[in-house]
């Protein structure tokens, strides 16, 4: 990420937006279950509140820098951060009743980067669980606020199609100003 993204990230602004708005819509009309997989959670704007609704919350980060600053938090006593790769998860299979990632995947890359990505949520993902995201459009703007940084957009029309043929079943994906949202469930 470079100097904007960190520091738009840090932000008390980015954080109410996260915890208030986007992951009550991100997750809506489903339940995050008793131990979430937190991908890409940067600065933690939304690992308070992830914590907050689960039991459980583990939060991946690929910045050693953003990884090593949210344990050293310490937020609550029912989470814990490490330093990884979204695409080559560290966990066994079936650990997690539902994954989220909210503006994770555009920062992988390639696009093999994030079909990996989903097939490993799908791989660490219990029966039933959930996996949810959060990503923005291509377009000037969010290319412009992404210069000197990974940009690869995920193309909303074609995502149904690759989760389905990851194994996810109930993939929906909704538009709204700002960005879009992915929910889709490791079948029973």
């Amino acid at each position: 990420m470079n100097a904007l993204e960190n520091w738009f990230c840090s932000t008390r602004f980015w954080r109410r937006v996260t915890q208030e708005q986007l992951l009550p819509w991100i997750v809506s009309g489903s339940t995050l279950g008793d131990h979430v997989l937190e991908l890409g959670s940067g600065p933690g704007a939304g690992t308070p509140e992830l914590r907050r609704l689960a039991p459980r919350v583990t939060s991946l980060e690929y910045s050693h820098e953003f990884a090593a600053n949210l344990a050293a938090r310490n937020i609550s006593a029912n989470g814990s951060v490490l330093q990884g790769d979204a695409s080559v998860l560290p966990f066994a299979e079936k650990t997690f009743s539902s994954v989220i990632a909210i503006l994770m995947l555009h920062h992988l890359c390639s696009g093999e980067q994030q079909e990996r990505a989903c097939r490993e949520a799908f791989r660490v993902l219990r029966p039933g669980g959930g996996f949810f995201a959060f990503e923005i459009q291509d377009g000037w703007f969010n290319r412009v606020i992404h210069r000197n940084s990974t940009f690869v957009p995920v193309c909303p029309v074609l995502l149904p199609e690759q989760l389905t043929t990851t194994g996810f079943s109930r993939v929906s994906v909704d538009s709204r100003r700002g960005g879009f949202r992915v929910q889709a469930f490791k079948p029973v």
